[in-house]
């Protein structure tokens, strides 16, 4: 069984404990990137154009014999309309609304997902391909006392973080917040913020002095996903989780 730390507000090691079994699950990033693929493909809201656009016009071909091509074009001015291979014509093969986007995914690869995304937070290399920062004495997952939970002010939270050693990683998700490049600016999501640490705590007393900070992401144990351990489908994120957080992620099937 592997040991790891249990980190007091402090900072200090208060003491060593092993981690449940599930963090003993195979890394299998197919089975990981299969399941973020279809959580994304369900999110997903139906789209598509007007079934009649490009359609909208008074149109007839001039025949053969003119010395032109016969595309239809519009009775007002001769520009050819309608077809899709001219200019202003309607789109050959638009997307539909009717499109079932939904995706199924098998209950047994679903727990093997996460139990595999749960599993590779506790893989120090491949938390730092993710490109995490955190001080390489710290033992991963990291696992803080349940007080953690009771902290009301976000200055106290940034002070645990910055003890234990991976407030760096809050730091690198603010320098890297950027506006996006492309038409989603006007669409609701104007910048792209990098993941940052994630926080799995049973109660949810700590949500209003962390949800300030940038890329920072809370859950609990009944909620937690693939998607949230393994953004993207990437897995190895960096997770800070309380002790009675971990028994029940241990207890879990």
């Amino acid at each position: 069984m592997t040991k790891v730390n249990v980190y007091g507000l402090d900072g200090s090691v208060k003491e060593k404990i092993d981690l449940p079994h599930v963090f003993h699950t195979p890394y299998r990033p197919d089975i990981i990137s299969k399941n973020v693929n279809a959580i994304h493909s369900n999110k997903r809201q139906p789209y598509g154009c007007d079934p009649f656009a490009g359609t909208k016009h008074s149109v007839a071909s001039v025949g053969k014999g003119r010395g032109m091509s016969r595309v239809p074009r519009l009775a007002q001015g001769r520009v050819a309309a309608l077809a899709p291979c001219v200019v202003g014509g309607r789109r050959a093969h638009p997307p539909k609304v009717e499109r079932n986007w939904h995706e199924k995914i098998n209950k047994k690869e679903k727990k093997l997902a996460r139990n595999s995304a749960l599993a590779a937070t506790a893989d120090k290399e491949l938390v730092s391909k993710r490109g995490h920062k955190f001080d390489e004495n710290v033992t991963l997952p990291i696992i803080v006392d349940d007080s953690f939970e009771n902290l009301k002010k976000t200055k106290d939270v940034i002070d645990v973080l910055q003890k234990i050693g991976i407030y760096d990683d809050v730091v690198r998700a603010t320098n890297g917040k950027h506006i996006r490049a492309g038409r989603g600016k006007s669409r609701g999501r104007k910048y792209r913020i990098p993941r940052s640490i994630l926080i799995i705590s049973a109660k949810n007393d700590i949500v209003k002095s962390s949800e300030n900070l940038t890329g920072v992401e809370l859950t609990d144990p009944k909620n937690l996903n693939v998607e949230n351990l393994a953004p993207g489908g990437i897995a190895g994120r960096l997770t800070i989780m309380t002790q009675s957080a971990l028994k029940q992620l241990g207890g879990a099937k």
